[in-house]
């Protein structure tokens, strides 16, 4: 497997959870960009490793990266807290269901995008929609979804919940 690609948004309010994640070989691009996450941080762009509980680092390893940027302790502290549990948490159970083969788990890497929005506050919203659009972003993912024939189908229907405006 060299990349596959999920995306998925969950939720609502400021709490909205938007993921966008590559799963693929660690001796492929995925491999490269997973290092090169975990090797180049930023002011308010800290990476971090997805984990159940500090030294239980998930399988497959999974960077965190932010998709905008950090600007004060309660943004970092959603994201060192309640965003990597559930990252982690879907990840480890997409592993025990199946979506992702056990058996290639130390072979993948995943590099996950996080949004956290400054104006967040519910931190049990937070972990919610980052579990659930983590998970469906992985299965998504693994299954290859939407087709292109999807897509297609539902170009002229679709609706963008942040387009700013009506067709």
């Amino acid at each position: 497997m060299s990349l596959m690609v999920g995306e998925s948004l969950k939720g609502d309010g400021n709490e909205v959870a938007h993921i966008d994640l590559m799963i693929g070989s660690k001796s492929g691009p995925v491999g490269t960009a997973f290092a090169n996450a975990m090797a180049t941080q930023s002011a308010g762009h800290t990476n971090l490793l997805a984990v159940l509980a500090p030294n239980v680092a998930v399988k497959p390893s999974t960077v965190m990266i932010t998709k905008v940027t950090i600007k004060g302790m309660k943004q970092a502290v959603q994201m060192f807290g309640p965003a990597q549990s559930a990252v982690a948490k879907a990840v480890a159970d997409q592993v025990e269901a199946g979506v992702i083969p056990a058996d290639q788990a130390e072979d993948l890497v995943i590099v996950c995008g996080v949004f956290i929005h400054p104006a967040a506050d519910d931190n049990q919203k937070i972990y919610q929609y980052n579990y659930e659009a983590t998970k469906e972003s992985i299965a998504a993912a693994m299954q290859g979804t939407p087709t292109a024939q999807e897509m297609i189908a539902q170009k002229e229907t679709a609706a963008h919940p942040f387009k700013g405006f009506e067709s």
